[in-house]
């Protein structure tokens, strides 16, 4: 089925090629100047806005996963073929957050990066990597390292590295920003261990419906409990909801919280169920629209610290 809809977004490619060898050359921003920008791919919004912050007005990045969406599980369009085939980089998370339906290895395929003559970086590089545990999953890699601000630095000089291979001659622009970006992350995280530590320990248990804050947990010193731990099909179940609700019960858990881009209706139903409130939104995989709460990585961050401290400081 993947690959018979890959080869459907093959010959869609072809033809649009086709249309524009007869008509103009399409360019990513639709503009002559953003023609001569160093034309970049990134997976999803928060690795979009990470390296958008360290490459400035030198870029024209085209997300893949909209706002919003599931990054885990993505359904490539034509034109995502066309402008990852023309790109003169590619950044993704790894850690397995691209790998469902194996959709980026299959993009990568089709478009021609090979990760040598078309160089393709991964923002987790050194990352120190944290693994699934639930059955079925074990010893998986867990992918959102970026929700532990130490880790966002470390997407941040890769991207810094992998834009200075791809365009060595601004070189110092990439590290100025870099340097300046990565002072706002470093105070962000300062203070988010002095505020969080605020809250009692005991209190200090963050309930959300996917398991996606063992990284924020481990940064910030919280116990991370969750309805499921990775996105995927069978997420919500009756099993998994009696697991969580006998959790909140034992520890007395005082608030929950919900994903931005995460059905609502399973954390209702555990709500329901505890008479525990759902105490706010946070963010885990996607960014907010342009313009809102949250839309860049360093806000949705502000936002998911204020958010918990509010949520569980008494």
């Amino acid at each position: 089925m993947v690959k018979n809809r890959f080869f459907l977004i093959v010959a869609t490619f072809i033809s649009l090629m086709l249309l524009s060898a007869c008509g103009n050359q399409e360019t990513n921003g639709g503009t002559e100047e953003d023609s001569n920008k160093l034309q970049v791919v990134t997976t999803y919004s928060i690795v979009y806005d990470i390296v958008k912050n360290v490459g400035g007005d030198l870029v024209q990045i085209h997300s893949l996963a909209p706002i919003g969406s599931n990054p885990h599980e993505y359904d490539p369009l034509p034109q995502d073929v066309k402008k990852t085939t023309d790109a003169d980089a590619v950044f993704y998370n790894g850690l397995n957050l691209e790998a469902g339906n194996s959709w980026f290895d299959n993009l990568m395929e089709t478009a021609g990066k090979d990760g040598k003559d078309a160089p393709v970086f991964l923002m987790s590089e050194d990352v120190e990597v944290m693994y699934l545990t639930t059955e079925g999953n074990e010893g998986e890699e867990d992918p959102h390292a970026w929700l532990d601000i130490r880790n966002g630095i470390k997407y941040a000089e890769n991207a810094r590295d992998g834009l200075i291979e791809v365009d060595p001659e601004n070189e110092e622009v990439y590290e100025k920003n870099t340097e300046e970006y990565i002072a706002k992350l470093q105070e962000l995280h300062d203070n988010a261990i002095q505020q969080l530590g605020e809250i009692p320990e005991e209190e200090r248990v963050l309930v959300t419906s996917e398991g996606a804050f063992k990284y924020f947990s481990e940064a910030y010193g919280f116990q991370a409990e969750y309805i499921w731990e990775i996105n995927q099909e069978n997420q919500g179940t009756p099993n998994q909801i009696t697991r969580i609700v006998d959790i909140i019960n034992e520890k007395e858990i005082t608030g929950l919280f919900l994903e931005t881009s995460i059905d609502a209706r399973s954390m209702e139903a555990v709500s329901a169920e505890t008479d525990v409130p759902i105490m706010g939104k946070v963010f885990t995989d996607s960014l907010a629209k342009p313009g809102e709460d949250g839309d860049t990585y360093l806000s949705m961050m502000e936002w998911n610290i204020k958010t918990i401290m509010d949520g569980l400081k008494k």
